[in-house]
């Protein structure tokens, strides 16, 4: 009689779960749970760094960010005005250098935590290494760059990546890169003076696939 019971108990749980994916089915119009889940944030699902940092991202222009003033919190909307025409300005110098959309790219292969930055067609490799909650990235160059590592913050979508490092380790980088392409480093020294009296001045690279 309880195996009775048990099997009884077991197809109702099985009806019940039929009927709700059917409903559910329904409500989507059809649609899988995946492509809701797309719809709704705009097609550009967030998914964690590992499933995503993967393949050959693009050079979309610098991203800068800043936090604090005078050891004061400013708020959110003035620290991003204030980003943004830091970010023009970081841009303009970068393409003195040469650094512009279309002349510089990323690639990360996941399988062995290796990267290829190219910058105006030189390659710079090197192996990467995501924090433990994927919310930070340290990469470090081959010999080439003498060991050089960037370390910083790390936002990672299904189509585009943010990397942004400390500004005074991110002008070391672009000092380096301009040694290699035969580039005047003068206008980085721009760069560092762009957010004098900030605090936790970052600045980095948008990229997309």
């Amino acid at each position: 009689m309880k195996k009775f019971f048990a099997i009884v108990a077991l197809a109702a749980a099985i009806s019940v779960q039929a009927s709700a994916q059917t409903t559910l089915g329904s409500l989507l119009g059809g649609s899988t749970i995946s492509d809701f889940l797309s719809a709704l944030t705009g097609g550009d699902v967030v998914y964690s760094a590992p499933s995503s940092l993967n393949g050959t991202y693009s050079y979309a222009g610098c991203a800068v960010s800043i936090s604090q003033t005078n050891g004061t919190m400013i708020n959110n909307l003035a620290g991003s005005a204030v980003a943004s025409t830091i970010e023009g300005k970081v841009d303009a110098n970068l393409a003195k250098l040469g650094i512009e959309p279309g002349s510089m790219s990323i690639n990360f292969n996941r399988d062995d935590n290796t990267f290829t930055w190219t910058v105006a067609g030189l390659p710079l490799p090197g192996t990467y290494k995501l924090g433990d909650n994927e919310e930070t990235i340290t990469m470090t160059f081959g010999k080439s760059m003498q060991f050089f590592t960037l370390t910083g913050n790390l936002e990672c979508s299904s189509t585009n990546a943010t990397v942004l490092f400390p500004a005074n380790r991110t002008v070391a980088f672009l000092k380096k890169v301009a040694t290699r392409l035969g580039k005047s480093e003068g206008t980085l020294a721009t760069i560092t003076k762009l957010a004098e009296g900030y605090d936790s001045y970052k600045i980095g690279f948008k990229l997309v696939k």
